[in-house]
């Protein structure tokens, strides 16, 4: 039998819950920095799910391109942005094949993506900073390892996390404002509930003279 695709597997763990999986809130970390986007900037929220963080950001006055793969995510994404009374683009697309713009945002939103297999990671990170126009923001949010033993969400397998070594390697071409690892607790709907190993990436495109 041969595994199931990314859809497939998202959007059985979507159409099983009876309703929003992570919440309608907006995710704290997300939250706390939506200052620094400013009102009309054109912001891409990748693996969006079911809308939260998008919903949010547009409510912020942002334009926002929300990308997910499950169509039932996306039903209720829709749903939540029109209950809300914002306009968002929402595409459902496979993110690992999906044909990224280039230096097409003013900010790019990662909270969680750590469905990416290890081996891809450094080609998928490098498509979150050239999606960026130049002075760019990028919002990063995912699980430290040590998150694996609290068993409150995020990935079963440790490589799928990530260490501020990491991200420091991974986006050393840009200016990194603030990396920080920390526990909390989260109460993110079912999906994210309790103590967590967390770790936050704010990083901007440098701006070269003559751009």
């Amino acid at each position: 039998m041969s595994e199931p695709t990314p859809e497939q597997k998202w959007e059985a763990r979507y159409a099983a819950a009876g309703g929003y999986i992570f919440g309608t809130a907006p995710n704290a970390f997300l939250a706390a920095n939506a200052g620094l986007i400013a009102p009309g900037a054109k912001v891409l929220s990748v693996a969006d799910g079911e809308g939260r963080n998008s919903v949010f950001l547009a409510g912020n006055g942002a334009d926002v391109h929300a990308v997910e793969v499950s169509p039932t995510a996306l039903s209720r994404a829709r749903k939540l942005a029109a209950e809300r009374g914002v306009a968002i683009a929402f595409e459902q697309a496979d993110l690992l094949r999906w044909s990224w713009p280039e230096h097409a945002y003013d900010a790019v939103v990662a909270i969680f993506v750590q469905f990416v297999p290890p081996a891809e990671r450094p080609a998928f990170f490098g498509r979150l900073v050239r999606a960026l126009r130049p002075g760019g923001l990028l919002l990063l949010e995912g699980y430290r390892p040590e998150q694996v033993a609290n068993r409150t969400g995020g990935p079963s397998d440790p490589a799928h996390c990530y260490t501020e070594a990491m991200l420091r390697e991974a986006f050393a071409g840009l200016e990194i404002e603030r990396l920080d690892s920390y526990d909390a607790v989260l109460d993110e709907g079912p999906g994210h509930s309790g103590p967590s190993a967390l770790i936050d990436l704010v990083a901007r495109v440098k701006v070269r003279p003559g751009t």
